[in-house]
């Protein structure tokens, strides 16, 4: 077919339709960017893969209007039950002491199969009015100065004022840019995986079956009644060389750590071999063309960060692209998304590459588990990002700006019915807290100067959308004294942007003006 020459141009045009991709396209649906996503497999894939949304990445989605789906959908974390020469020896839960807090509601992730986390956001995509465009391979890209032309496999093309790839660890989209992917991989710690049913296990738990000479796990995979993620250590054969997944290998690993008969394990699917591959993009942003999610950066399973990160990234870089495809600020807004991101990246490769090394320790000896992969850093409620140029200076005894803002339980001070703060967060606006009657006239001000992008909340403060902090925990979350006036600026992405005394109100206007005038 010959190729033929895209008659519009799209605002954003996002490669690939895993979870950054469609965190992304999902994010910018709703703020009325247009927005088209391609994928080059003719159909969505079923693999279960990552195990589920983090508690940081669970608030992402709370905030686009699907974590009930998900939460529907999923089961939670499950006691781990480790096993030494097919004799159970130890179960461990890594998530009995967590619970909800009044400024962290999801006290832990959520296990549910990729596939079906995917199909979520899609369908909520599709409430948008956008549907992911299956067999549309990306073969080519030029930038000119308003645009980029994508080539695709089949002689189309589309043009786009700005191109983001979540096209995975071997992004095509990065290739073509010519951005290095520099890091390391380490072919001897490889594993085999797939999608298997087994019957006779306890679903109850995580299996982890931990030898001298190999493993094998089956974690129990959600809304199925026989079906489970197999992960193991790969046979080898004569030379050394690693046996390519396939049914009757797994057969064989399975009766050989776990001492059941290999015939309860049928069915394996959607096998892959994994290998740990530790490499980040040295940059994000080449002109109108960015990368997110894997194709950014790959790391160590361990820790369960791979998907999260990708969804997080797609999360900060949603509101500045819709902001500068609207024309509200510079491009140069751009830039701050790899300032923030690619730093948390590096971070994300050293704590996985740290879980990673104390797994693998703790399994060498009866009863140690994929449990020791599991830290409070993991959870990604502790993620910031105070050095960026996005941050003002300003803090409190428990915030910076450039933290993850927290929630807290108040009450409508009009109707009394209760209202969180992650309610008054949710949609694309800024969200301005003013904390005590002081701040009043500061929060009229802003939103009659800037209420197309800031919704104003007062916080015992006698404003006209007020919330009452009857028991407290919005100034204890905040770090806010109970005499105190002080103004915290929410960004889209709920971080936060600047903290600043009641007197100094001008500052919230500074900060806006700046950011619309270039980044």
């Amino acid at each position: 077919m010959p190729a033929t020459t895209p008659a519009t141009t799209t605002p954003v045009l996002i490669v690939g339709s895993g979870p950054t991709g469609l965190t992304l396209a999902c994010d910018l649906a709703r703020r009325s960017v247009s927005v088209r996503v391609i994928e080059k497999s003719d159909g969505f894939p079923r693999s279960s893969r990552a195990k589920g949304p983090n508690p940081r990445s669970l608030e992402v989605l709370e905030d686009l209007g699907v974590v009930d789906r998900v939460l529907a959908a999923g089961s939670g974390p499950l006691p781990m039950r480790k096993y030494r020469d097919g004799l159970p020896v130890a179960d461990t839960d890594p998530s009995e002491a967590s619970h909800p807090t009044p400024d962290a509601p999801y006290a832990h992730g959520r296990l549910i199969a990729q596939w079906r986390l995917e199909q979520i956001l899609r369908d909520r995509l599709t409430e948008y009015g956008v549907h992911v465009e299956l067999g549309s391979e990306a073969v080519g890209l030029s930038q000119g100065p308003d645009a980029v032309t994508v080539a695709l496999a089949d002689g189309r093309s589309v043009r786009a004022r700005y191109v983001v790839g979540c096209d995975g660890g071997h992004s095509p989209v990065r290739k073509m840019l010519g951005v290095p992917f520099e890091g390391k991989t380490t072919e001897e710690q490889a594993m085999v995986c797939g999608d298997v049913e087994v019957d006779g296990l306890d679903r109850g738990f995580w299996h982890q079956w931990f030898d001298e000479d190999g493993a094998v796990m089956l974690c129990p995979i959600p809304g199925t009644r026989t079906g489970w993620w197999f992960q193991a250590g790969p046979e080898r054969d004569g030379t050394g060389a690693l046996v390519p997944p396939s049914l009757e290998s797994f057969r064989r690993l399975f009766a050989k750590h776990t001492r059941l008969p290999a015939a309860r394990l049928s069915q394996a699917a959607l096998l892959s071999t994994y290998r740990v591959n530790e490499r980040m993009a040295d940059r994000y942003r080449v002109g109108r063309v960015l990368l997110a999610g894997d194709a950014a950066h790959v790391h160590s399973v361990a820790g369960g960060l791979g998907m999260n990160t990708g969804i997080q990234d797609a999360y900060n870089l949603g509101w500045k692209l819709a902001r500068v495809v609207e024309g509200r600020s510079d491009a140069r807004l751009l830039d701050t998304y790899e300032e923030e991101r690619l730093p948390v990246a590096a971070w994300t490769l050293d704590i996985t590459a740290d879980r990673l090394r104390a797994t693998l320790d703790a399994i060498r000896r009866p009863g140690g588990g994929l449990d020791s992969a599991v830290s409070g850093d993991t959870a990604g409620l502790g993620l910031g990002h105070p050095w960026s140029s996005l941050s003002a200076p300003g803090s409190t005894p428990r915030l910076r700006a450039g933290d993850r803002a927290p929630d807290a339980p108040c009450r409508d001070a009009a109707t009394g019915a209760r209202v969180r703060l992650f309610e008054a967060f949710a949609g694309p606006h800024f969200t301005l807290l003013g904390f005590g009657p002081d701040t009043a006239e500061a929060l009229r001000a802003t939103e009659a100067a800037y209420g197309d992008t800031v919704r104003a909340y007062g916080v015992d403060a006698g404003a006209p959308r007020d919330l009452t902090d009857d028991a407290g925990h919005a100034r204890t979350a905040y770090g806010v004294a109970p005499d105190a006036a002080l103004l915290v600026l929410v960004r889209p992405d709920n971080h936060v942007a600047l903290i600043a005394p009641a007197s100094q109100g001008t500052a919230i206007s500074d900060y806006l003006d700046r950011l619309a005038a270039t980044a």
